[in-house]
């Protein structure tokens, strides 16, 4: 028996686990690297390729490669490839099984029982969607967590005190960017607060190096169809990624660019990047503004460490940033893989938390010794108790005419449950009235936040699921429906509804493994038919 952490991310991934030592260790993919490009390139029907050979392959193939696909987790799109159709699960489904698949060759050991991370900020569909592709990668998902809760948990494990700690994890990765405060206390880990903004991260950083590039290309060569040729931009922004990591070290990175016989040899400096991504910088300011505002709201005024998590956090922009504004002195730790580490440790947790729910001395010795690990390390760890909190608000569609943020009917989205209230969470029942007199049907739509902040505007949220009450007798107007919302640990919201005079009710549960039966069967299908390499 062996569990593992992954960390899935937007433009790479990694896997982890911990050693007999009790200490978390990568395990390196196929071609011996720690991390996996997250790119997936369909090169046949029955073939497809992860890593960084796909990632090369979009110089030439660009119609047949998938990149960036965690921005798309929770959506309803569909891509197609040879006629078969894929969505953003499927596709997260095959870089899982390449990562399980190479880890396998490594350790010489099943890799089945798993902990997958997510950023902080994603809500319900995107850790639903997350679950669902570990689940049709063939995976046993024990848990989906946030990322910055894995990085402070390895932070915490591998050289923290007993002394009561907060910590500010700053995470900017490849696409996605969250800030969390997290209060360490004996064996406690508490999420205090989190904010963020999954449609961005290093990616966009590169996008602006690429414009750079092809703007000055195109100075030298006006005449020349470069910007319309996909193979022309998909050079300029492979070595975008190249220009970007250079300048984190270098004062300025000459590159040279070649299309159809043109050639154009230009410099970018690091001064000249930081102006051109400097409203990127901006917008993880503002974050961190609100997070830390937040943490004050939640009796948190200072912070005893600041960790920088994500590859993209070495650029010294950043830590400039967090210095000059905020008069913080950030750390480095183990940006590209602390997440997976943490998420390693977490799986050792929840595994040992299902073998041993009475986490008694001897079973624990059993346990350690099927895992491998040293029973005094298993206990150091299985010891800790991490708690997160709500990601975003949810709440129901009312009507509320008159209210100054209702849409042109009068509705609008009445939170129940707020971001950042502490989990599990049951906020006070809430009681409503029927808009309309002779109802016989009540429908109850579920929203989630979807803006940055908190809103009421239909326009700022997201509809996520319903229940009905179907059946009623005519209804007089105003008659009550009381609406109940929970959130366990896990992530699980469960909506309640009674009608208040016949005493009928409706129970819905959106889980982060809700996808129907069906939908997992038609993810695992579209799966299991391909042979994965790196």
């Amino acid at each position: 028996m062996a569990v593992f952490g992954i960390d899935l991310g937007t433009t790479y991934s990694c896997i982890a686990q911990v050693d007999d030592s009790g200490r978390p260790v990568v395990i390196k993919n196929a071609i011996g690297e720690d991390t996996t490009p997250s790119v997936v390139f369909f090169e046949t029907e029955g073939n497809v390729v992860v890593g960084r050979e796909a990632k090369n392959s979009a110089k030439l193939s660009p119609d047949l490669v998938v990149s960036l696909i965690k921005r798309r987790m929770g959506e309803d799109v569909e891509l197609e490839f040879h006629g078969q159709r894929h969505t953003p699960v499927t596709v997260s489904a095959l870089i899982l099984r390449e990562l399980a698949r190479a880890a396998e060759e490594s350790v010489h050991l099943p890799v089945r029982d798993v902990v997958i991370t997510v950023p902080a900020y994603f809500g319900i569909r995107e850790r639903e969607a997350t679950r669902a592709a570990g689940v049709a990668a063939g995976l046993t998902v024990l848990n989906v967590v946030p990322e910055p809760v894995a990085a402070a948990l390895h932070y915490e494990v591998m050289g923290g005190t007993d002394q009561e700690r907060n910590i500010l994890v700053y995470d900017l990765g490849g696409g996605t960017f969250d800030t969390t405060v997290i209060r360490i206390s004996g064996s406690e880990i508490r999420v205090v607060c989190t904010d963020g903004d999954h449609h961005l991260g290093g990616a966009d950083w590169d996008e602006r190096i690429t414009t750079l590039l092809v703007n000055r290309f195109l100075a030298e060569h006006p005449d020349s169809d470069a910007a319309d040729s996909e193979e022309f931009l998909q050079e300029v922004a492979t070595g975008a990624e190249e220009v970007k990591r250079a300048l984190s070290s270098l004062r300025k990175r000459p590159f040279t660019l070649r299309w159809d016989g043109e050639s154009a040899r230009v410099e970018v400096t690091r001064e000249e990047f930081e102006e051109a991504t400097a409203h990127l910088l901006d917008r993880t300011a503002e974050i961190t503004r609100r997070t830390v505002e937040a943490a004050k709201a939640k009796g948190v005024d200072d912070f005893d460490a600041v960790l920088l998590v994500g590859g993209s956090t070495r650029m010294p922009a950043v830590q400039e940033m967090l210095r000059r504004r905020f008069g913080f002195e950030p750390l480095l730790h183990d940006p590209d893989l602390a997440v997976a580490k943490g998420a390693a440790l977490y799986a050792l947790i929840e595994s040992v938390k299902v073998q041993l729910p009475d986490e008694d001395d001897d079973g624990l010795e059993q346990v350690a010794a099927e895992l491998g690990i040293a029973a005094e390390s298993v206990k150091a760890v299985v010891g800790k108790r991490v708690t997160a909190v709500v990601p975003r608000a949810f709440g129901v569609k009312v009507l509320s005419e008159g209210h100054p943020e209702a849409d042109g009917e009068g509705f609008i989205v009445d939170h129940l449950l707020h971001a950042n209230a502490a989990l599990p969470a049951a906020p006070p029942t809430q009681t409503y009235g029927t808009a309309f007199a002779d109802m016989v049907t009540i429908e109850l739509e579920i929203w989630e936040q979807a803006g940055a902040t908190e809103s009421s505007r239909l326009a700022d949220n997201a509809k996520i699921g319903a229940g009905r009450i179907d059946n009623l007798p005519p209804l007089p107007m105003n008659s009550p429906v009381r609406v109940t919302f929970t959130m366990d640990e896990m992530g699980t919201l469960r909506m309640h509804g009674v009608e208040g005079v016949t005493r009928q009710e409706v129970s819905v549960e959106l889980a982060i493994a809700g996808l129907s039966s069906e939908q997992l069967d038609d993810a695992r299908t579209a799966v299991a038919k391909y042979d994965v390499s790196a």
